[in-house]
């Protein structure tokens, strides 16, 4: 009777291992299929510095970014560095629903709020090549006053930003995003541009390098081509590194554009360099 026993428990352990085998073979073998195909979120981040990634958060995740600007650097010790002048924007960013998400935010350069979409059109896969993710933005300049501008209307306080961003995960460590950018604004100051353009469009370009399995380097670049001759600003850029510990991103960067709001960072860069941070916390 033991040995019957015995043989029936030796029947039954090995049947169950080798189910339990094959189930652990098979979720290899998923793993290994989506390791190759590198359907993985190709940024980790919703930003790449200040240029918006296609990254959209989940349902129900609630996103606080918290932004960061120093002053120019070239003012050295005078301002300690830029210390002194400090940009702030703080964002809140929900999503309602599954691959659409909502932000809202107040920026201390030109005490800008600012509300937008983001919404996820296509993933990367085996059968899409590509991440496709669209945006739009509206800005609300509240610095403007009737003093600097006696015609000043209600609408001329506003500016609007739309971006189709699209992006691929070449690889484990290495993403690439292009971004189509168009830039609406009702005021131009023609006493710092030489001539109005309401309307402006620009491309962007971004990657993202893993160097390790929690820290990336992260570059970017957006070319105005809608700039007129002459104009005091430059082509925005960024440049910096991400690091992730559990529910933070850390993104230290250097840029030269101290506004980190699209239709600001798009046409109006300084050209100056500033040092900044983003610190992204996820609940």
């Amino acid at each position: 009777m033991k040995k019957t026993i015995f043989l029936f428990a030796f029947i039954f352990l090995n049947s169950f291992f080798l189910i339990a085998q094959d189930d652990l073979m098979d979720e290899l073998n998923e793993e290994t299929k989506n390791e190759n195909s590198f359907e993985l979120p190709a940024f980790k981040a919703m930003k790449i510095g200040n240029l918006q990634s296609t990254k959209v958060g989940a349902k129900g995740d609630l996103y606080l970014y918290v932004s960061h600007r120093f002053g120019a650097l070239k003012d050295g010790f005078d301002t300690f560095f830029g210390l002194d002048n400090a940009n702030t924007k703080i964002q809140l960013a929900y999503s309602f629903w599954e691959g659409t998400q909502f932000t809202i935010s107040r920026e201390s350069y030109n005490r800008t709020f600012a509300s937008s979409v983001k919404f996820r059109l296509a993933q990367q896969s085996n059968k899409f090549p590509v991440n496709l993710t669209g945006y739009g933005t509206i800005n609300i300049n509240t610095l403007l006053d009737e003093t600097n501008f006696p015609s000043l209307k209600s609408t001329d306080r506003y500016s609007y930003a739309a971006q189709l961003l699209i992006s691929r995960r070449f690889s484990e460590n290495f993403s690439f995003e292009i971004a189509p950018s168009y830039v609406r604004q009702n005021l131009q100051n023609l006493n710092i541009v030489p001539e109005a353009k309401h309307n402006q469009f620009a491309l962007g370009f971004g990657g993202r390098q893993k160097i390790s399995k929690r820290v990336s380097l992260n570059a970017e670049y957006i070319y105005n081509m809608s700039r007129p001759n002459n104009s005091p600003y430059s082509d925005g850029y960024a440049f910096g590194v991400d690091i992730e510990t559990g529910g933070h991103i850390f993104q230290l960067l250097f840029t030269n554009a101290q506004s980190t709001n699209e239709p600001a960072f798009i046409t109006a860069a300084e050209g100056d360099l500033f040092f900044g941070f983003n610190i992204v916390r996820v609940f």
